[in-house]
């Protein structure tokens, strides 16, 4: 006999503890295995079991899941890293945009929900203390990135530029992925996460992928105990805020001071005002 769904009642879906939590915490497990350890068998284990466990208990988990899976295998099915040659940037790029384009495409015309929506014109101003937060947000960079990129050494990851040309792709590399990761970890998976488990739970598990991510692409070291708070205060800004523009703003903000730091990290030289 095929198993069936278990009806959940919908006062109780978004309930921290149920059996729903196996399948998302397991989503979660399957993002750290595949990006912060790299073990692909385990990960896309921990991914198969997440949706077969969504199967059997909650059939609308499981179709939210298909679309967050959905974007995991396609990033993971290239490279992630800091290369920022052309090639590996058209082919990671290229997979990046799939990852969020081919989720929302069927969250919109094939569920026909429209559940994964990018709000950027949200028509509401921002406020002093969300103006405020971005220039705290450039202090923190300011004085967190400087002391952990160089004394760890990470910045080593990132590849030494010192021509304009190579500067500017690295410049476009930094804040595109910064872009994507707002897109696809908060619009995508955060969004779809919060239609089943309370608001906090969805930014916990999310932030394990996210930060997971950015283990891959070079934040080693401690790196996870600044990427892990920084997703988990993202998701909670995007849902204060509900405005993709403001959680980008952010995010580049940081990412603009991170740039500044890998180019005086891999020329001590120039822009030396940084402290570490």
């Amino acid at each position: 006999m095929t198993a069936q769904p278990v009806a959940i009642p919908e006062r109780d879906r978004r309930q921290a503890l149920s059996w729903r939590l196996l399948p998302g915490v397991l989503l979660s497990v399957s993002g750290v295995l595949l990006y912060g350890f790299g073990t692909d068998l385990g990960g896309y284990g921990a991914l198969a079991a997440a949706l077969v466990t969504a199967a059997v208990i909650d059939r609308r988990l499981f179709k939210d899941l298909v679309l967050i899976a959905a974007g995991m295998i396609i990033i993971s099915a290239v490279p992630l890293d800091s290369d920022i040659s052309i090639g590996h940037m058209a082919q990671m790029g290229s997979a990046l945009a799939l990852a969020v384009l081919v989720p929302y495409a069927v969250s919109r015309w094939v569920y026909h929900d429209h559940a994964v929506r990018f709000p950027v014109n949200t028509g509401q101003r921002w406020s002093r203390a969300e103006r405020l937060y971005l220039v705290f947000i450039v202090a923190l960079g300011y004085a967190i990135l400087p002391f952990y990129m160089i004394s760890t050494g990470v910045y080593q990851n990132w590849p030494n530029v010192s021509e304009p040309d190579a500067m500017i792709r690295l410049f476009i590399g930094v804040n595109a992925v910064g872009i994507w990761d707002e897109l696809f970890f908060v619009c995508t998976t955060f969004t779809l996460l919060r239609r089943h488990f309370p608001d906090w739970l969805a930014n916990v598990l999310q932030a394990f992928v996210f930060s997971s991510f950015l283990w891959e692409l070079g934040y080693h070291a401690w790196g996870p105990l600044l990427t892990y708070p920084f997703a988990l205060l993202q998701g909670y800004t995007f849902k204060r805020t509900k405005s993709l523009t403001y959680v980008v703003s952010v995010h580049l903000l940081f990412d603009l001071v991170l740039f500044l730091v890998l180019v005086h990290a891999h020329n001590r030289q120039w822009l030396d005002f940084f402290v570490y």
